[in-house]
């Protein structure tokens, strides 16, 4: 099962950042505390601002940067 998506926006949060993403016909979303972000080192600013740059592994609950 493919389990990346590419993110289609995000939101800030108090403790951190949602992501939102399509799978068939559903929006789904995950989210991200700030400390996850770091040790996964994901600019959360950049992730605010450029979402569409990222693909979300929902398994493995990681974001990565696309090429």
């Amino acid at each position: 099962m493919d389990c990346m998506h590419p993110i289609v926006s995000s939101k800030k949060m108090e403790n951190g950042i949602v992501v939102f993403w399509h799978e068939k016909d559903d929006k789904n979303y995950d989210s991200f505390n700030f400390s996850e972000l770091i040790d996964m080192k994901i600019n959360a600013l950049d992730l605010l601002e450029r979402p569409k740059s990222y693909a979300i592994d929902v398994e493995e609950h990681k974001l990565i940067v696309k090429k």
